[in-house]
C-alpha cells in the first residue's frame, strides 16, 4: 500500500505562482512513478505532470509546458509540483497519483486532493 498526502493548494491571482507538494509512505513508495492529475466538476481528469521513481525522467501535459514543473526528493519520498504563470482555467482540484509504470487516470494508488483556485 501507498499512501499519498498533497498539501500547497490555495487561491492566486492570475500570473501567479503556487508549489503543490505530494508525500507518499508505505512501504514501496519510492518504487513508484508519481504524478499530478487535475479535474473540474463534471470533467475527467487530466493529466498534468509526471515524473518517474528516480525523477530523472518528468513528463508534461501540453496546456502545462514550460509553466509547470514536477520534481522528485527521493530521499523524502515526496513529489513538487511548481506551478507559474497561472491562469484562470487552472482552477481545480490536483490529485497526486502513483503507479509502478504510467501515471494517468487508471493510476494505482490517489491522493485526496487539493484545491487550487486563480481569482482575482
Amino acid at each position: 500500500q501507498v499512501q499519498l498526502v498533497e498539501s500547497g493548494g490555495g487561491l492566486v491571482q492570475p500570473g501567479g505562482s503556487l508549489r503543490l507538494s505530494c508525500a507518499a509512505s508505505g512501504r514501496s513508495a519510492s518504487d513508484y512513478s508519481m504524478g499530478w492529475l487535475r479535474q473540474a466538476p463534471g470533467k475527467e481528469r487530466e493529466f498534468v505532470a509526471a515524473t518517474t521513481w528516480n525523477g530523472e525522467n518528468t513528463y508534461y501535459g501540453d496546456s502545462v509546458k514550460g509553466r509547470f514543473t514536477i520534481s522528485r526528493d527521493v530521499a523524502k519520498n515526496t513529489v513538487y509540483l511548481q506551478m507559474n504563470s497561472l491562469k484562470f482555467e487552472a482552477t481545480d482540484v490536483y490529485y497526486c497519483a502513483a503507479d509502478k509504470f504510467v501515471v494517468g487516470g487508471q493510476s494505482e494508488y490517489w491522493g485526496e486532493g487539493t484545491q487550487v483556485t486563480v481569482s482575482s
